[in-house]
């Protein structure tokens, strides 16, 4: 299959353009403001769909870390912790 038959908005990412807005989105601030702009207004369909589903996991991961800070200091296991150091 040629790649330069397809239209640019529908051309697939290779391997390492993954990776590399992996990597890119994984940066604190910057990552963050760059996932939300391609999510938005990317042009390529697989680039906004990754966006799109790398905000997703970023939001779950946000909403397992709060419930999960929320067990333990609703059972006081900080205390527990802190006694062993």
């Amino acid at each position: 299959m040629d790649n330069q038959k397809i239209p640019e908005e529908y051309r697939p990412i290779s391997m390492w353009g993954y990776f590399g807005y992996e990597i890119l989105f994984s940066i604190p601030v910057i990552g963050f403001i760059f996932l939300i702009v391609f999510a938005i207004g990317a042009k390529n369909v697989n680039k906004k769909n990754f966006a799109r589903s790398y905000f997703c996991y970023t939001i779950i991961c946000l909403v397992v870390f709060l419930v999960a800070l929320a067990i333990i200091l609703a059972t006081g296991a900080v205390e527990s912790v802190q006694s062993w150091f």
